[in-house]
């Protein structure tokens, strides 16, 4: 069984379909890149999994236990974390308190505060952040703030990590850096991810699987090499002629 599987996702505003009988599932320590041109439903789907937006129809199942339509602290409680592709942190909040927030709300069970606070320092350091009660956000640069971001997600204990354009705004030695990241947090925390990004070259390195996205319909659900071979996602992504 799946960890996670989307069946026949719709999601409509008003008169525009933005997803359109989406399915594909992810498998359990999967990495799966989920990809597309600006406006094909990546983040609808992202919000529809996360429990931002109620499908129009389909089935979203977690566990084997239907989510489709839950709030996103429910969602959140079920396993799922999410980043944003704008980091909004409390900045009256020091870096650690940011991140213990997040492990006090967004786990399921109860947890201490002392706990709260060791997942805090251990998210923090995972993502190469200071973990000393004093460090602020103050100064941060665009990719400690994609690393801030991270470590939140990560604080909520998730068995799956929807990332979404972790690298936006990162520069080459960032974004090669958070990428390995990522393969790292698969490995020591036994997180499954799937990962939305425009970056190709880092994401295909990455990512065990990729599913391809075109205005609203999947177009491609395989492996990265067989995706660059396409030549329908080569159309897509470089045009007709550059397929030709």
């Amino acid at each position: 069984m799946a960890l996670l599987a989307v069946s026949q996702l719709t999601k409509r505003f008003g008169g525009f379909t933005a997803v359109s009988n989406v399915s594909f599932d992810v498998e359990d320590g999967e990495i799966l890149g989920l990809i597309g041109p600006n406006g094909s439903g990546k983040s609808t789907i992202f919000n529809c999994i996360a429990g931002m937006y109620v499908p129009t129809s389909g089935s979203i199942r977690f566990e084997g236990q239907e989510i489709a339509g839950l709030s996103a602290d429910k969602v959140c409680h079920r396993g799922i974390g999410r980043t944003y592709q704008i980091p909004r942190p409390f900045r009256n909040l020091t870096l650690l308190e940011n991140v213990a927030l997040s492990a006090w709300f967004g786990q399921q069970r109860a947890v201490s505060r002392a706990e709260c606070w060791r997942q805090a320092e251990r998210a923090l350091a995972l993502v190469g952040l200071p973990t000393d009660a004093g460090a602020t956000t103050d100064g941060l640069g665009a990719g400690a703030l994609k690393q801030l971001e991270l470590a939140r997600a990560l604080a909520t204990q998730p068995r799956l990590l929807l990332a979404d354009e972790s690298l936006n705004g990162l520069d080459h030695a960032e974004t090669e850096q958070a990428a390995d990241m990522l393969q790292r947090i698969r490995t020591e925390m036994k997180i499954t991810i799937v990962w939305v990004e425009h970056i190709m070259g880092v994401l295909m390195r990455v990512v065990d699987r990729v599913v391809v996205l075109d205005h609203g319909e999947k177009i491609f659900d395989g492996a990265p090499k067989a995706a660059q071979a396409d030549r329908r996602v080569v159309e897509v992504y470089l045009g007709a002629d550059a397929a030709a």
